[in-house]
């Protein structure tokens, strides 16, 4: 049943995601009123990944090398700067499309490399593989774009210090409800 569940709830967040760009004329149609329902939705999408990550029963895949919960930390970190607003404000990301997405691909790729569960799997993966497909749909919704030339180095470096800040905080929040992402 956990199985069912997780799908659901990635099935959910993909069709939340996706209805803007694939229904847009009935997304209008639905204006302020839509965009409750999108986050009702999204929300109800996480609720239901995280009960069935939860009641999923441990179903061993591979075992990941020890190295890999390093590479982890430092690509959540990276990925949190990403999704920060140094997309938007500052100069390293000011030629990067879509940094948020790419900052939640890189997340859920972080995420793949140190869970080796089928759980795991199914949830990461499909929340990268969204992230990819969103990338997509965006693109051919709206190919018109054009880099940022403005932003700063310096508002990069504050963004990546408050991205460590962040880490740090939900690397403990982490560990409180689930497995501790810092080696003690």
């Amino acid at each position: 049943m956990g199985f069912l569940i997780l799908i659901l709830g990635v099935a959910l967040w993909w069709a939340a995601h996706l209805f803007k760009r694939v229904a847009p004329a009935r997304r209008a149609e639905m204006g302020d009123k839509g965009r409750g329902l999108v986050a009702l939705a999204l929300l109800g999408s996480v609720v239901l990944m995280v009960i069935g990550y939860k009641l999923a029963p441990f179903v061993h895949v591979w075992a990941p090398p020890a190295f890999t919960f390093h590479l982890n930390n430092v690509l959540v970190l990276v990925a949190i700067w990403m999704m920060s607003p140094a997309g938007t404000k500052g100069k390293i990301l000011s030629n990067v499309r879509h940094p948020q997405l790419m900052g939640f691909r890189t997340w859920a790729m972080a995420h793949l490399l140190v869970n080796g569960d089928l759980a795991s799997i199914i949830l990461f993966a499909g929340l990268l593989v969204w992230g990819m497909v969103e990338v997509v749909v965006i693109n051919k919704a709206e190919p018109e774009w054009a880099p940022r030339t403005d932003g700063s180095i310096a508002k990069d470096g504050m963004f990546f210090v408050a991205s460590i800040v962040l880490l740090v905080v939900i690397g403990y929040v982490h560990g409180l409800v689930g497995p501790a992402p810092f080696p003690s």
